[in-house]
């Protein structure tokens, strides 16, 4: 709170001060306004509405709450967190930012998981989607779809390893044994020997429970989820469209270019290439221009640090994302500091990885683009959204086998054990 009170003058000076920018530049505050409009309208509502009104009726129906039952012994061994997580997880890797972060929240405001759980699991599910990695950024700004498979491990990757060190997060005061209380009537704890057929039946009661809990009709949720989901993408239009013409503002006074000039000094420092100062701090702001900066940066900068560059922006998300998810974790308790500190590791784990990887995979001498092009990534708005449900069922799938085969090896005898 006191906090808050000393930096309340702060802020109304700075948005005295765009206001008065946006007077000076009203052309320019225009066309960046009309840009970030054209970017939610063309690319983000398109992408991201269906899966929103999709995530309202699954929860709706029961259907988070049958894979929570059966992920359970997988999603709470490795992340600490309930199996309704693996759904999200899922479903925020497929669809992109910010769909793990709503869908946290909804799992959040149906008690479904307890702060310290929301927070571990929004810190690593916000993502990008596998479109815009493949079909934008390798295909669209890099020209090469080769690239694809190594900045898809490495964003990934680095996502799961964030999942796996936010697992001890809050620990002291959360114990790693057995469920939450705040999820008992969701994975109640099974009998011995009964984790098979007595899991499948668990995880459908658990459906029918939720259903009948909810009560409404088909009619209903869809008009419910609807109305939720559209007036989350204006929130997130209206946060696009205000950090376009935020970044133009501060390049009309120069701020972006002393900003350019001190991080390349670091870069410099730190033995990395200076010109890649314009696509780190364009995507400390917005993902989609500080990827497009690394793919157009200066040709004498060798190819692995433009792609390191394009990981960390993608983990990193940009400040316009970091904002959407805030507005949505506000009022349901869980707190934003964590989530930046994941996306600070995610996003140097994701540039090490990249460098890490290189060798290995990009000087293999192998043509990976195959794998882009099999995968449908095309600028579709249709095929992409088949492409993305194709990804969901796959990761699902995969899920559910990996937690399947915990439980089979929880039930192989070990020496000295009593049966």
């Amino acid at each position: 709170m006191i906090l808050r009170k000393n930096y309340s003058p702060l802020l109304g000076v700075l948005l005295a001060g765009c206001m008065l920018l946006m007077m000076m530049n009203p052309a320019s505050s225009l066309d960046a306004a009309l840009r970030g409009l054209s970017v939610w309208w063309d690319v983000l509502f398109p992408s991201l509405f269906p899966f929103f009104v999709i995530s309202e009726m699954m929860l709706g129906f029961g259907v988070v709450h049958l894979f929570g039952a059966l992920l359970d012994p997988l999603m709470r061994p490795l992340f600490n967190i309930p199996g309704s997580g693996g759904f999200v997880a899922a479903m925020g890797y497929v669809s992109g930012y910010p769909v793990g972060a709503r869908l946290t929240a909804k799992l959040r405001e149906q008690g479904l998981l307890s702060r310290v759980e929301g927070e571990r699991l929004v810190a690593f599910t916000t993502s990008s989607d596998p479109i815009f990695l493949l079909g934008a950024v390798s295909v669209g700004f890099f020209h090469d779809a080769s690239l694809g498979l190594i900045l898809a491990l490495a964003h990934y990757g680095g996502g799961l390893i964030v999942g796996l060190l936010m697992s001890f997060h809050g620990r002291p005061k959360n114990s790693p044994s057995g469920p939450p209380q705040s999820v008992p009537h969701i994975v109640p704890q099974l009998p011995k020997g009964a984790e098979g057929a007595g899991r499948l039946r668990l995880a459908l009661r658990s459906m029918a429970e939720a259903r009948q809990r909810d009560g409404r009709g088909v009619g209903e949720l869809l008009k419910g989820a609807i109305q939720s989901s559209l007036q989350l993408i204006i929130v997130v239009g209206g946060l696009v469209v205000f950090f376009n013409v935020l970044m133009e503002l501060m390049d009309r006074a120069g701020i972006m270019s002393a900003l350019f000039s001190f991080t390349g000094g670091l870069l410099s420092l730190a033995g990395f290439p200076a010109e890649l100062s314009t696509a780190l701090v364009s995507g400390l702001f917005e993902v989609t221009l500080g990827t497009r900066s690394a793919g157009a940066a200066a040709a004498p900068v060798p190819l692995e640090f433009k792609v390191a560059a394009a990981a960390w922006v993608l983990s990193w998300g940009g400040l316009s994302v970091h904002a959407q998810v805030a507005s949505i974790l506000n009022g349901t308790g869980l707190r934003y500091l964590p989530f930046l500190a994941a996306r600070l590791v995610h996003a140097f784990l994701s540039a090490g990885l990249v460098l890490l990887l290189w060798k290995p995979i990009a000087g293999s001498g192998l043509d990976h683009s195959s794998a882009t092009a099999a995968a449908g990534f095309s600028a579709a708005p249709l095929s992409g959204f088949a492409a993305s449900l194709s990804w969901l069922g796959l990761l699902l799938g995969t899920a559910l086998l990996l937690a399947l085969l915990v439980m089979l090896l929880h039930r192989i005898p070990r020496p000295g054990r009593r049966q």
